[in-house]
């Protein structure tokens, strides 16, 4: 079972590249690559004239490259590997996605890909081809989603040889970051440089990147993608703006981690993801002079919250993913909605009765976009067709609230990956072979994670046991 073969923004004109390459004569190198369902892009960087036969026919690449771990090993148990000869499929250009990489050097340059069988058709297990499943959904009723992104993300030195990782030094003057500092202009005067080239990289890309605060904790900044009538494009803007971080985290000598609870006692990393839906004319359906939305708002909150802890293990997809959530500590550990509320999972932002929409405040900073992004607007679509009721708002400490009813999230990787293996519905929305196959990439991943001995097990079983 494959998604359809002809589908716009999958496969772009030959006339693209040769536009870009017209108007870019000192582009001599171009990275080609893939988003795996681990969100982590791969792929090969190839020379000025190898370009065009892409943008013709395509790029082989092998197909197991679809289903490899966070680590880019091969995950065996998906029959992608031996069983089907690691055979190849192709890679096929992703529509305006054809960019200078500044952070690169004058002459680099990359392009996204879509992973499409030999016959052309486009392949289901592509993470693009996921969410455009869903949104054929929407579509199907006349409906259009309007989407954003918001990453959060430290800046840390990179790591030595004793291993510790630390917060990233101010690169001006020098000093260690201390204490919360939220919304600390100081701590954005510290990383104007990165700062500054990171944004002239996202309008060298088309990426549109918007303001930055510094976040919860030192070294951690969050800066937001503008919202877009086209989820798909926003998704691969939230790729592109990750891969630009952290290629210009290694120019300024630091990384940019998007990893959900690098250390135990300091913020984790989210992904915020903001939705809407426009009508067949344009117009916003959650739009309310009531700020806590009519039926269509609500109904599409009941949806969210009722497949939020069967989508969890998209929205958490590694073991460090779960330390994000703790009480008290801006990550939701339950279904709960509300107005103007950040201790809750689902916030309706203040604003204008023509702006209202969803806040999805669950996912990590380390889920794939294009999968976060699918399993929100699953359960939006699923709450709208069914017309589900969420009950009514959370008013003040949505975690006192979550306690007093015993509403709760999966509070593990594994509750969290058998949920997505039983769930019919989304199932339906994301089809059966991506979630056999995504299941089985996690219980790989699960199997060599704990196969694996740390400090922590020599900390506390080494004498004491």
């Amino acid at each position: 079972m494959h998604a359809r073969a002809h589908r716009p923004g999958f496969a772009a004109d030959p006339q693209e590249a040769i536009a870009f390459l017209t108007a870019n004569p000192q582009i001599r190198f171009i990275e080609v690559f893939f988003t795996s369902m681990a969100g982590v892009p791969r792929g090969k960087r190839l020379r000025r004239d190898e370009l065009l036969a892409i943008y013709e026919y395509g790029r082989f690449l092998p197909g197991s490259v679809l289903v490899v771990d966070i680590t880019g090993q091969d995950c065996e148990n998906t029959g992608l590997v031996w069983e089907d000869g690691d055979a190849d499929r192709l890679a096929k250009p992703v529509p305006g996605t054809l960019v200078p990489t500044p952070w690169l050097g004058p002459d680099m340059a990359q392009v996204m890909t879509s992973m499409h069988e030999l016959d052309g058709t486009i392949n289901d297990l592509d993470p693009r081809a996921v969410l455009a499943r869903v949104l054929d959904r929407f579509a199907a009723d006349g409906l259009t989603p309007v989407t954003a992104c918001e990453l959060e993300f430290y800046l840390i030195e990179p790591r030595g040889p004793d291993g510790v990782v630390r917060v990233r030094r101010s690169s001006l003057g020098g000093r260690e970051p201390e204490g919360v500092q939220a919304y600390g202009l100081p701590e954005l005067d510290d990383e104007t440089p990165f700062l500054r080239d990171l944004w002239d990289a996202a309008d060298a890309q088309g990426i549109p990147l918007e303001g930055a605060i510094s976040e919860a904790a030192p070294g951690q900044l969050e800066l937001t993608l503008h919202h877009k009538a086209d989820a798909l494009r926003a998704a691969d803007d939230a790729v592109m703006y990750k891969r630009a971080a952290k290629g210009i985290a290694r120019v300024h000598r630091c990384d940019a981690t998007f990893m959900a609870k690098p250390w135990s006692d300091r913020s984790g990393s989210g992904l915020h993801l903001h939705a809407s839906v426009e009508d067949a004319k344009g117009a916003n359906i959650f739009a309310s002079d009531d700020v806590a939305g009519g039926p269509p708002l609500r109904h599409a909150i009941g949806g969210m919250a009722r497949l939020m802890a069967d989508s969890m293990a998209i929205f958490a997809p590694g073991m460090n993913s779960y330390r994000r959530f703790r009480a008290n500590s801006y990550a939701p550990i339950a279904p709960t909605w509300g107005v103007n509320n950040r201790t809750v999972a689902l916030r309706v932002p203040a604003g204008p009765p023509h702006t209202r929409h969803v806040e999805h405040r669950v996912a990590g900073a380390d889920a794939n976009p294009y999968l976060a992004l699918a399993a929100v607007l699953a359960g939006m679509h699923h709450g709208l067709t069914n017309a589900i009721d969420p009950g009514p708002p959370t008013v003040g400490d949505g975690y006192a609230a979550a306690a007093a009813s015993g509403a709760s999230l999966p509070t593990n990787w594994f509750d969290a990956v058998r949920l997505l293996e039983k769930s019919e519905i989304l199932r339906d929305y994301l089809g059966d072979r991506f979630v056999d196959m995504y299941v089985a990439v996690k219980q790989t991943e699960q199997n060599r994670f704990f196969e694996q001995v740390s400090s922590l097990d020599h900390d506390w079983y080494l004498a004491n046991a």
